[in-house]
C-alpha cells in the first residue's frame, strides 16, 4: 500500500508542478529574453544526455585514440552538420560505431 500511495503522491505532483506551467503561460507574460532561453532547452538535455557517452568508456572518462564511440560521435556530428538529416546522421553514426568496434577489437 505504501508503495501505491507513493507513486500516486508523485504522479499527481509532478503533473501539479507541470500544469502550473502551462497554466501560468496562459495567464502572465513571459518576457522575450526567457522565452528565446526556453529554446534552448532541449538541446541542453540532449547534450547531457549524450556527451556522458561519448566520453566515458567503461565507466572512465576515455578521449583516447581507441574510445571508438567517441570518434562515432565525431563522424555523426559532421554528418549532422552537413546533412541536417536526423535519420542519415543515425545511420552514419551507428555504421561507424559498428565499423570503429570491429576495427578495434
Amino acid at each position: 500500500m505504501k508503495v501505491w500511495t507513493v507513486i500516486i503522491l508523485g504522479g499527481a505532483i509532478t503533473f501539479l508542478l507541470r500544469f502550473s506551467m502551462l497554466w501560468l503561460f496562459g495567464k502572465i507574460e513571459i518576457p522575450n529574453l526567457v522565452k528565446r532561453a526556453l529554446r534552448f532547452i532541449p538541446a541542453a538535455a540532449l547534450s547531457a544526455l549524450v556527451f556522458p557517452a561519448f566520453f566515458y568508456q567503461d565507466g572512465v572518462f576515455s578521449m583516447t585514440l581507441d574510445n571508438e564511440r567517441f570518434w562515432a560521435g565525431m563522424v555523426a556530428a559532421v554528418v549532422a552538420w552537413y546533412g541536417k538529416n536526423i535519420l542519415l546522421t543515425l545511420a552514419v553514426g551507428m555504421g561507424a560505431l559498428y565499423l570503429f568496434r570491429w576495427i578495434w577489437s
